[in-house]
């Protein structure tokens, strides 16, 4: 397969495997604290990410990858604690929609200096995939805007963001120990709001099977925007990935029954138009 469609399909399987993932999480967080779900979650894939690259004998990489690996645990961390303290205050429709504008073009504009502009059709389906994301993510609603509400989903976008550009440097010649450099960082960053914030929670045994599965699905996102920022170009790989919204609403359809609102039906048709022009 050429590279730049081998790109396209890991970039659209890590979406897809991140919404999966999301949807897992989402499931364990109804019944126990979101931290202590990011934290097995994100401890399960440490584990899976380091028995890969032993089975695979990957090359140690340098001081450099693994210190970039650690700084993209660090800031998408961040973000996602920042992600999580803005669902808490803000309505879920405005935090979702900038967050995931932010993470989506951030990437691109980064690309675009590092790398040169995409093909003009690639650029108009990199707009529909934003649009499509941002109008998947605000079916909660945006109303009552306040520039107030604004610092941590514009925080918790950046911190994504940084992580897809952060580790897209860090796979010079590892693919996996970055991964777990950025987990490891992740793990003990999480385990110190948790021993501060004092919301720690035992899981039960209806809860650890979905949580283990979200780690899962997380962890192969992960891999799989690493391979394809490997092999193609960065603003590719990260709109691609941030479609994981889409499969999440898709999945609570089609599992849970959860009514899609029109509105979301028209984010899924924009995403699906995406797609086609930044495979031409």
């Amino acid at each position: 397969m050429p590279p730049d469609l081998l790109a396209i399909f890991y970039g659209l399987a890590s979406g897809l495997t991140w919404g999966t993932g999301d949807f897992c999480g989402g499931l364990a967080a109804k019944k126990i604290n979101s931290f202590v779900v990011v934290l097995i979650a994100h401890l399960f894939g440490t584990i899976i990410l380091t028995i890969l690259a032993l089975l695979l004998r990957e090359p140690w990489p340098g001081t450099r990858d693994l210190a970039i690996g650690a700084a993209a645990g660090v800031v998408g961390n961040l973000g996602l604690v920042a992600f999580y303290r803005a669902l808490a205050r803000n309505r879920m429709g405005l935090v979702a929609s900038v967050t995931a504008a932010i993470s989506a073009v951030v990437p691109v504009v980064v690309g675009a200096f590092l790398e040169g502009l995409p093909a003009p059709t690639q650029l108009l389906g990199f707009v529909l995939a934003v649009t499509a994301v941002v109008i998947i993510s605000a079916a909660g609603g945006v109303g009552g805007l306040r520039l107030s509400d604004l610092p941590l989903p514009v925080l918790a976008g950046f911190g994504f963001a940084s992580f897809f550009i952060l580790i897209d440097q860090a796979n010079s010649i590892s693919v996996y120990w970055p991964l777990v450099s950025a987990r490891t960082a992740s793990v003990a960053l999480i385990t110190v709001v948790i021993l501060f914030s004092g919301s720690w929670q035992r899981p039960g045994r209806a809860e650890l099977p979905v949580i283990l599965l979200a780690g899962f699905f997380d962890t192969a996102g992960n891999t799989l925007f690493t391979l394809a920022a490997a092999v193609g170009r960065l603003d590719i790989a990260a709109i691609l990935s941030s479609l994981y919204p889409a499969a999440t609403v898709l999945l609570a359809w089609f599992l849970l029954k959860e009514r899609l609102t029109s509105q979301q039906w028209v984010g899924v048709v924009l995403a699906l138009a995406a797609l086609v022009l930044i495979a031409v």
